[in-house]
């Protein structure tokens, strides 16, 4: 499973909705719509200028933190900080998916024991969207993947060339942002980790 986590601000081919079309064309599996600094009705907007162009397709629309708007376009899922999820219960009587974020083995465990549906896991190698702090490599994956039962993404530096390394511990697929995102040829890029983690 491929994740294509949006941001609006490094967007190098075409437009914002032109890239995530293109992005689709070439075969992500979800969209995790992370607009963070936007009024809600502009967030609903887009949500549902991305939903429009999804369109019939069997890709999943996740909605980070917002769960007004999730509710709001019929999202499929929501996803949360770890602490978000751990204090807010925003999630409750929330039908969809809830994926929540994590940086720790602990973190993945604590997430699983409350009832989440998946856990993004990061960051795996250096990315540039986490600037100076260490990454947690491919040993983070592997120790979370060894105790939880529910799916993992993992996240962070992953490109077409290293994708395979974490496809082979056994995570239910990976989530990208600048790789996508602020690709010259975007239908090119996601076709290339399509075929790469095949």
């Amino acid at each position: 499973m491929l994740t294509l986590i949006t941001n609006r601000k490094i967007v190098k081919e075409g437009n914002y909705f032109s890239t995530i079309k293109k992005a689709i064309e070439g075969g992500v599996d979800a969209i995790i719509l992370r607009e963070k600094d936007i009024p809600k009705e502009e967030l609903q907007s887009i949500a549902e200028g991305v939903k429009e162009i999804i369109g019939e397709r069997k890709v999943l629309l996740i909605i980070n933190s917002n769960i007004e708007i999730a509710k709001a376009v019929e999202a499929d899922g929501i996803q949360l900080s770890f602490d978000t999820f751990i204090n807010e219960k925003l999630h409750v009587g929330f039908e969809g998916l809830v994926g929540v974020s994590v940086h720790s083995l602990q973190e993945a465990l604590g997430a699983e024991m409350r009832g989440a549906s998946y856990v993004l896991a990061s960051h795996v190698f250096e990315t540039a969207c986490k600037a100076g702090l260490e990454p947690k490599g491919l040993r983070l994956i592997k120790e979370i993947k060894e105790k939880v039962s529910i799916p993992v993404i993992a996240l962070g530096g992953i490109t077409p060339e290293n994708v395979k390394d974490v496809m082979d511990l056994g995570v239910e697929g990976v989530a990208v942002m600048s790789g996508i995102m602020a690709a010259e040829d975007v239908f090119e890029v996601v076709e290339m980790f399509k075929k790469m983690m095949s």
